[in-house]
């Protein structure tokens, strides 16, 4: 049974929207897209060709696969680990509304998100991997469907935008894989889901 994976950029204080362009989302008036870019250096690269070495297809939420869909075809470079992976593999997008996908390779999943996405794991070799897909993303915490979260914090606060972990989000523990900091200080840090938080309380000595 393949491993679903979510990589998903984010900022200090917790936003997803918008890390690779202007124009990429610009909901609710958001004008700072674009702010992962001048952080993208060889350590960037790196990981991000990891991560791809180990995937065997794609699940992606409406909107992320649109912006994927608009770029990635075009790159047709076979030595291109990235864009090699995306045009070739499976690609799966969860959405409700979109009818015709357009890029090859492409299934729509439009019922049931936990009954769909876990026979994909189950019939996936390989990593069944989410990148970006903030909605997407927080379903699937929610639904316990995802194993392992890689979270890539650029060193950057924006104080606007829509962010990963919001109020509400499933109480959720995690068991800290490993981690990384870039040239550029974006801190790459793996998890794998642990289950439901524990708490306690720091008690002072008897003798105080």
């Amino acid at each position: 049974m393949g491993k679903l994976v979510l990589t998903t950029f984010l900022t200090l204080d917790g936003v997803y929207q918008a890390p690779g362009g202007p124009q990429e989302d610009t909901r609710d008036g958001f004008g700072q897209g674009g702010w992962s870019v001048p952080y993208g250096d060889e350590d960037f690269g790196r990981f991000v060709d990891e991560v791809f070495g180990r995937v065997g297809a794609f699940l992606l939420g409406r909107r992320t696969y649109q912006i994927f869909a608009s770029y990635w075809p075009k790159m047709t470079d076979p030595a291109d680990p990235v864009a090699s992976k995306l045009n070739g593999l499976p690609k799966y997008v969860a959405s409700t509304t979109l009818t015709d996908p357009g890029w090859a390779g492409t299934t729509v999943l439009g019922g049931d998100l936990a009954k769909e996405v876990t026979v994909l794991k189950e019939r996936t070799d390989g990593e069944l991997q989410v990148h970006g897909s903030g909605a997407l993303a927080g379903s699937l915490l929610a639904l316990g469907l995802v194993d392992t979260v890689h979270l890539l914090t650029f060193p950057v606060v924006l104080g606007a935008g829509r962010r990963l972990f919001v109020e509400g989000t499933l109480p959720t523990a995690f068991r800290h894989t490993g981690g990384r900091v870039t040239a550029a200080g974006v801190s790459i840090q793996s998890y794998d889901l642990a289950g439901r938080p524990e708490y306690g309380t720091y008690e002072l000595p008897e003798n105080a």
